[in-house]
């Protein structure tokens, strides 16, 4: 196992709050992400994983604790702010462009970068994504599922992200497009990438984590590295049906 101890906080969440009107969403929450981790957040369907995510892209209101960004607070930032920062979101259900064309949405994904450094970016991604640059003519709509995922995420690494926020990314698919895009996050982790991921797949997101933490009903539960939580009998008893 990797060993990050000396490896720089990029994501630090302290006792946070959020509230939807007179319900409490998130019960002080404290989590921390460290320059290349790959750190997975597992909990059912309503146990606040979503929420978490839409408070750190500063879509959510908190209402108390502190959200920091290597050494900044962003508590306060807008979501403009966030994104310029290099916090970059793949959304729950891709939330692709469905009329605009394959690279049409990824343009859009490098909105805050260099137009100069555009060409090299879509060289990188086709590189990462080969079916992306194949299809790269095709409206977003035609893809696949598991396409239209992979273009949501190589549209997030057009913006360089210094944390990539994956929500829920194997919703929807095929076991089998599941194992794909599990891969391909376990090698944007060994390219460097720091990664946050969302997901109630508690299996196939542990598998790969550094470090895992696990939600119940807007509280941290449980947390360590992500192979030791798999052995845990309280996740296998709730989330692996063993």
């Amino acid at each position: 196992m990797r060993d990050f101890s000396s490896a720089p906080p990029v994501l630090q969440i302290r006792a946070l709050h959020s509230h939807y009107g007179p319900i409490q969403a998130l019960h002080g929450i404290d989590i921390d992400v460290r320059q290349g981790q790959l750190v997975a957040l597992v909990g059912a369907n309503g146990a606040g994983k979503t929420t978490l995510l839409r408070a750190i892209s500063g879509v959510q209101p908190v209402s108390g604790g502190a959200i920091a960004f290597g050494d900044v607070d962003i508590t306060r930032a807008s979501p403009d702010q966030r994104v310029r920062a290099g916090i970059c979101q793949v959304p729950e259900g891709r939330q692709v462009f469905g009329p605009m064309s394959v690279e049409d949405n990824l343009r859009l994904g490098a909105y805050t970068r260099p137009k100069t450094e555009l060409a090299g970016d879509l060289e990188r991604v086709y590189a990462l994504f080969p079916v992306l640059e194949e299809k790269r003519l095709l409206v977003a709509g035609m893809l696949s599922g598991g396409q239209q995922q992979m273009l949501a995420m190589a549209r997030a690494l057009m913006g360089h992200p210094k944390l990539l926020l994956l929500d829920e990314p194997s919703m929807g698919l095929a076991p089998l497009l599941i194992r794909d895009i599990f891969r391909i996050v376990e090698g944007l982790r060994d390219e460097g990438i720091t990664i946050f991921l969302v997901e109630q797949n508690a299996h196939a997101a542990l598998a790969i984590a550094d470090v895992g933490y696990v939600i119940e009903t807007g509280a941290i539960v449980l947390s360590g590295p992500g192979p030791e939580l798999l052995g845990n009998e309280q996740v296998q008893s709730a989330y692996l049906g063993m």
